[in-house]
């Protein structure tokens, strides 16, 4: 059976072992509708709470942080992890909000900075791929810059068929397509007709063509899709900032990166982890910290995240 088209779901999995996740989608549309600040409120207290119920991925985000801050002292490293649950918590409400709720009171505060970079680039026709990070912010970022520009997404599916059509019908109300990382070919046609295109590079993906590319200083395993798309395509490769500050938005377009791509895969992966970065800078505690990002390491040599043998928790 083919896959449904990048502009429609599909229909629905309706077979009797899938209720189960289908009353959990329904509780989250039912909590995608909660007033703003409520959602806030709540998510802060769900992140203390994953925070202790996760114990392997705490260990990993306390990795990551002394890693990539080694010049924190051990006391600045934990308060940022508890501020990183803290956001995952309010960025579950925040995905939630984004696909199956309404963004009206959101929207009035927002700001939108650098959308000229993209108004010149859609008058040249040219397509523009528009690379950021994996913050909890990026579904409710992304519908909002949907507001000005018709903007398709790519992503990873989920296994669980009813999250994937689910979420996919989500973003649907606001993305002009969204295509699966199995569909490549179709993106690359979306970029070559003008089309743009959000993409998030920075997570170790197996099986795929990488490189080693450093990452706040250490060699992180990076997909070279960028560079590929980029080469294939010809599109502008746009760096995409964005952050919560308290309770409003703030994106903003970065312009173009200038010369991308050159004839160095490895050097371009490099560029594009320096922009991802500087967002993670900007917005430390937003990132997804709990993604075991160093894991492959070069030369075949031991993973931090693996336990030292008698080590505790």
């Amino acid at each position: 059976m083919s896959s449904p088209s990048p502009t429609c779901a599909g229909a629905p999995p309706r077979h009797p072992r899938h209720w189960p996740t289908w009353v959990a989608v329904a509780a989250m549309a039912l909590a995608a509708r909660l007033p703003w600040p409520l959602q806030r409120a709540l998510g802060g207290v769900l992140g203390g709470v994953l925070r202790l119920m996760v114990p392997l991925r705490r260990r990993a985000a306390r990795i990551n942080l002394r890693l990539c801050f080694p010049a924190m002292t051990e006391a600045e490293r934990e308060a940022l992890l508890r501020a990183s649950f803290r956001d995952f918590g309010i960025g579950l409400f925040e995905f939630a909000r984004a696909w199956w709720g309404s963004i009206t009171p959101i929207r009035r505060r927002a700001r939108i900075e650098g959308l000229e970079h993209l108004t010149a680039l859609r008058a040249q026709g040219r397509g523009v791929l528009l690379i950021s990070g994996h913050f909890m912010t990026l579904e409710t970022c992304g519908r909002l810059l949907c507001d000005h520009v018709p903007l398709a997404g790519m992503y990873r599916r989920y296994r669980n068929p009813v999250m994937e059509w689910a979420v996919k019908r989500g973003r649907l109300r606001y993305a002009a397509a969204m295509f699966g990382n199995d569909e490549v070919r179709a993106a690359l046609r979306h970029l070559k007709q003008g089309g743009l295109l959000w993409y998030a590079p920075d997570q170790d993906m197996r099986g795929k063509d990488t490189v080693f590319a450093p990452f706040f200083g250490v060699p992180a395993a990076t997909i070279t899709a960028t560079h590929q798309f980029a080469r294939l395509t010809g599109c502008a490769v746009v760096p995409f900032f964005h952050r919560r500050e308290g309770g409003r938005y703030v994106l903003r377009i970065a312009p173009p990166l200038p010369d991308f791509p050159s004839d160095d895969a490895t050097a371009d992966s490099a560029r594009v982890n320096a922009a991802i970065e500087a967002m993670v800078r900007e917005a430390p505690s937003q990132y997804l910290w709990i993604h075991r990002r160093f894991k492959r390491r070069p030369g075949g040599a031991r993973s931090p995240y693996r336990r030292k043998q008698g080590a505790g928790t």
